[in-house]
């Protein structure tokens, strides 16, 4: 199935119209034609079949045949991931996580952190990419970049967790997790958590995970916290 997107449908929409630049990618490069099906989603969990009625590379009308609801997940996945120093790595942990279901996604500019600035507009290119590609019916919710004092500062409901690699007491997170939970994982940069941030976390009611035996690159780090959610979660 080859998935398009329009955030702005909702279950009592009959006709919509994509822009300008989908639709030239629909009846040009998709050579899509009237009567044509489509299915669309708008990243709330809702599968929208559609037929093509004007087939205009500037404006491609559909109506909606019928729709199927997808029912959300009964836990919630948070990553606070520090921006990598090679931005294309955090828009491959960007990917990845989308693909394996992800919910929501906050960069944290931490001491160590050697990117300060973060382009949310490009990142969120990637969610929606990835989403389409891999059939997923909910987009993820990306937020603003923040500093790791604000982020503390914010009120996390559930499992709120701090992977770092410091020798001190740490769970192993396998042994913390358990299904049907909001979770929140935070993730540093390159150089890991400062002392400080560590035991503000602490302070603040965080769980120090480990993630393994080995010293894993940020992103990769991001990637084994978002599959072990989303496993322990599996039916």
């Amino acid at each position: 199935m080859q998935l398009f997107y329009n955030p702005n449908i909702t279950e009592t929409t009959k006709n919509f119209s994509f822009d300008k630049e989908e639709s030239k990618h629909i009846i040009k490069v998709l050579r899509k034609k009237d009567t044509d099906i489509l299915f669309v989603t708008n990243g709330l969990g809702l599968l929208f079949k559609t037929e093509i009625t004007l087939a205009s590379d500037s404006k491609c009308t559909v109506q909606i045949i019928s729709f199927e609801k997808t029912t959300p997940s009964k836990f919630h996945l948070h990553l606070a991931v520090a921006p990598t120093k090679m931005n294309d790595r955090y828009e491959w942990f960007l990917e990845k996580a989308t693909e394996i279901g992800i919910h929501e996604i906050t960069p944290i500019i931490c001491d160590r952190s050697e990117r300060k600035v973060v382009n949310t507009e490009r990142f969120d290119k990637i969610l929606l990419t990835a989403m389409k590609q891999s059939n997923v019916l909910f987009l993820p919710k990306l937020n603003e970049a923040m500093t790791f004092k604000e982020f503390i500062k914010l009120e996390n409901k559930g499992l709120n967790l701090i992977a770092h690699c410091e020798e001190t007491d740490k769970k192993s997170l396998k042994s913390v997790l358990k299904p049907n939970e909001n979770v929140t994982v935070l993730i540093g940069p390159e150089g890991d958590f400062s002392e400080k941030e560590i035991a503000l976390a602490l302070e603040n009611n965080f769980i120090p995970v480990s993630l393994g035996n080995t010293r894993l690159r940020t992103e990769t780090a991001a990637i084994v916290a978002c599959h072990s959610v989303v496993f322990v979660n599996e039916d």
